[in-house]
């Protein structure tokens, strides 16, 4: 029987809470469409101030989409403050891994370049929080004590 693994340590723990107090601060703003339309102004100002390309213009459609992500991202960074769990590490790499690629893709694709400043975040956070279970589970993996049959007597 393969025993369940996952990274115990407090320091784990702290670095979820760091990534879900990022996220709430980074999206918070996207979760309605007043907050919306500052938090893209901002970022098209500071786009331009560093020479990394502005946002396109406002568009309903966008807007509700980066609502629709800002709600999602609030709620779960709200969990993983109020109740931090190992696993929850684990289900955010995953959800960095996904991000990090569609955050390559845009700027690859004639997005504003400011979009790689995030790719950086969202890339070292995956990282941080999925190496420790891939350490696991291969030290799992490679323990020959998961793999004997039990005791008979």
């Amino acid at each position: 029987m393969i025993r369940p693994f996952a990274p115990s340590h407090h320091a784990y723990l702290r670095v979820v809470r760091a990534s879900a107090w990022y996220d709430l601060v980074i999206t918070a703003g996207f979760a309605t469409p007043w907050t919306y339309a500052l938090v893209h102004d901002a970022l098209s100002s500071l786009g331009e101030a560093l020479g990394l390309g502005v946002l396109p213009a406002l568009d309903p459609i966008q807007t509700l989409y980066a609502n629709l992500m800002g709600s999602v991202v609030v709620v779960w960074a709200l969990l993983r403050i109020l109740k931090t769990l190992p696993v929850h590490g684990l289900y955010d790499g995953a959800a960095r891994t996904l991000f990090s690629m569609w955050l390559a893709y845009a700027p690859a694709h004639g997005a504003p370049r400011l979009l790689w400043l995030f790719l950086v975040v969202e890339v070292a956070f995956g990282i941080v929080q999925l190496v420790p279970w891939w350490r696991a589970r291969r030290s799992s993996l490679l323990d020959p004590a998961q793999f004997s049959l039990p005791s008979t007597k």
